[in-house]
């Protein structure tokens, strides 16, 4: 052999000899490929720099002994199984908490799959009839007003409007389970649930809610979660509600512009702190004003159907301006301008054209009026009426006033326990009045009323385009109110140029006046109506002198050459008549979404 070769075959018996020694650890060097030249084996490049490191590794490892294990430490593994159950347990609990289900025969509790939506018929009861159902297994949906657990057990306050009832979730009833008994207890105030049980009657009475009979709860499935955080606390808000409450500067109200953002929650409003302590009915103070308002609907309706009246619908877009007013909300009608209409009038008098004779509306109005008052809406309900006249325009006046008596008396008889809600909410305002032979008072006559007041020298000498101011209107409110001791009264034959150019003038004195009028409660007008101008010539003549184009109006005054009777009508706010009939002092309040200038949503 070669001198040149030698050292490469000891080198290579070298490396064997090593890699023998160490074994299988060291399978991933011995494995390095090795390559042929012609000169005979020559190691691979990397493993003339890994074999001194092998071997520094392989005479550590000869000369130190294994390492004894670290002794145990039973404090620390206690802790680690401490731990390791509390992660367990939470992660249960959320389980437990987000339980759904979509078969309530099989289930006992949890949330109802939102894709279930078609369940077999179920013996539902109401709250306000559960008393009659003792010893009964029914099912009531309502809202969770209130939620304790404690102990074993689980009650829950459910409310139906004004209505409520406790039902308890006990385990130690054999169809309730303590996981059931966790789930109820962490369900949020204001969710909609279904719930299952058995009616009894409790030895003790409940004085919190409005039914004696409780529910001992079987099954209980929530249909809708509430957000656990809230715009605002319904009980702060009742404190808003409560005259009492708002008089302690320590307790929290939430302001109207915040209930308001927030209306479909502020209509829940229910109570005030006082009537929450008893178990009288705690219907809410919104649900009180909009049932009264249904029934003003309902009184205005029926009175008017019973006397020969047809309901009609006239359309709300319409070309160029609204009875050639200017207060108008403009848009645009394809390529064309329109606006929306602000009151029915033109159409209520073609219908009478058309030999209707006698029709009446409820539909919104909308007014472009940027006023930021106690009693102004941009978008309001309209309760309009137009009829035929025989001889006299104090035809409809009398109509009129028959139908808001009937309509006061209806509310009276009819939402009795609405109006006892509105009276312990609102104790300090003092009830509507009105007689029998409502007190009616010629303009003039009402100005010379206000010139023995303070407010005389705000009133011209020259009354013919003169008309009461606000504050005007409410001193002649106590007036008549001092006078007559009514809130109810009627103003007639105001000033020609104080009216719109389709009524009917009248000449007294030297001074054209007009067959109008208009209605007060509390000092503040809800309708104003007139004998309208059935002549075309004459209608013509007043809009030219009112300033209105006759081409924007000139559908409305062919009509009139077709031949039409004389005929009168009005216009009435609903919100505004809720309003001051419960005295609530603004008209948001009576409005179920207001629309004002500051106000397009919700």
């Amino acid at each position: 052999m070669g001198w040149r070769k030698r050292p490469l075959v000891l080198l290579f018996l070298h490396s064997v000899r090593v890699l023998a020694l160490r074994g299988p650890a060291t399978v991933g060097a011995a494995s390095l490929p090795l390559r042929f030249h012609s000169t005979g084996f020559v190691c691979h490049r990397s493993l003339s720099t890994a074999l001194p490191r092998v071997s520094a590794m392989e005479k550590r490892a000869d000369n130190i002994e294994a390492a004894p294990a670290a002794p145990a430490n039973p404090k620390e593994d206690a802790k680690q199984q401490r731990l390791r159950a509390r992660e367990e347990q939470e992660r249960q609990r959320l389980l437990l908490l987000e339980t759904t289900v979509s078969d309530l025969d099989s289930a006992a509790f949890g949330y109802l799959a939102p894709t279930v939506t078609s369940l077999p018929a179920r013996n539902w009861v109401e709250i306000k009839n559960i008393d009659s159902a003792k010893d009964q297994l029914v099912w009531l949906r309502g809202r969770i007003n209130d939620v304790r657990g404690k102990g074993a057990m689980c009650f829950i306050i459910l409310r139906q409007q004004h209505e409520s009832l406790q039902c308890i979730v006990d385990s130690r009833q054999e169809m309730v389970s303590k996981d059931m008994v966790k789930w109820s207890a962490s369900l949020s105030m204001e969710s909609i649930v279904d719930v299952f049980g058995k009616v009894v009657v409790p030895e003790v009475p409940v004085a919190s809610t409005t039914a004696k009979c409780e529910l001992q709860v079987h099954k209980l499935f929530c249909v809708s979660k509430a957000n656990p955080t809230m715009p605002f606390l319904i009980r702060d808000a009742n404190n808003t509600d409560d005259e009492e409450a708002c008089k302690n500067p320590s307790v929290i109200k939430v302001n109207q512009d915040t209930r308001l953002d927030n209306r479909p929650l502020d209509l829940r409003v229910r109570a005030t702190r006082k009537l929450l302590k008893s178990n009288q009915p705690q219907a809410t103070l919104n649900l009180a004003i909009f049932k009264i308002q249904s029934e003003i609907c309902q009184q205005f309706r029926n009175f008017l159907l019973k006397r020969d009246f047809m309901e009609i619908h006239s359309p709300k877009l319409l070309g160029g301006t609204s009875e050639g007013g200017c207060n108008v909300f403009k848009l645009k009608y394809f390529d064309n301008d329109a606006c929306l209409a602000q009151s029915p009038q033109l159409y209520k008098q073609l219908a009478v054209v058309g030999d209707f004779r006698r029709v009446f509306e409820i539909g919104p109005v909308f007014r472009a009026e940027n006023s930021n008052t106690h009693r102004h809406l941009c978008e309001f309900v309209g309760l309009d009426m137009e009829m035929e006249l025989r001889d006299s325009y104090m035809e409809v006046v009398d109509l009129i006033d028959d139908m808001l008596k009937s309509i006061f008396a209806g509310i009276q008889t009819q939402c009795a326990v609405e109006m006892e809600v509105f009276k312990r909410h609102q104790p300090s305002i003092e009830p509507f009045k009105w007689l029998e032979q409502t007190p009616r008072i010629r303009f003039t006559e009402a100005v010379e009323m206000l010139r023995g007041t303070e407010l005389a020298s705000e009133i011209p000498e020259d009354i013919s385009s003169y008309d009461f101011s606000t504050e005007q209107e409410k001193r002649l409110g106590r007036l008549v109110r001092e006078r007559f001791q009514t809130d109810y009264y009627i103003v007639y034959e105001y000033p020609m140029n104080a009216r719109p150019f389709y009524t009917m003038p009248l000449e007294r004195d030297g001074v054209m006046f007009t067959h109008s009028y208009d209605f007060f409660m509390r000092g503040e007008e809800i309708l104003s109506g007139a004998q309208r101008i059935h002549n075309p010539e004459l209608l013509l003549r007043r809009a030219k002198e009112c300033g209105i184009d006759p081409k924007t109006i000139s559908s409305y005054i062919e009509a009139f050459k077709m031949g039409v009777s004389p005929h009168a009508g009005c216009g009435i706010g609903l919100e505004r008549v809720a309003m001051l009939f419960l005295g609530t002092g603004n008209i948001r309040r009576t409005s179920l979404f207001p629309r004002d200038p500051k106000r397009l949503t919700p």
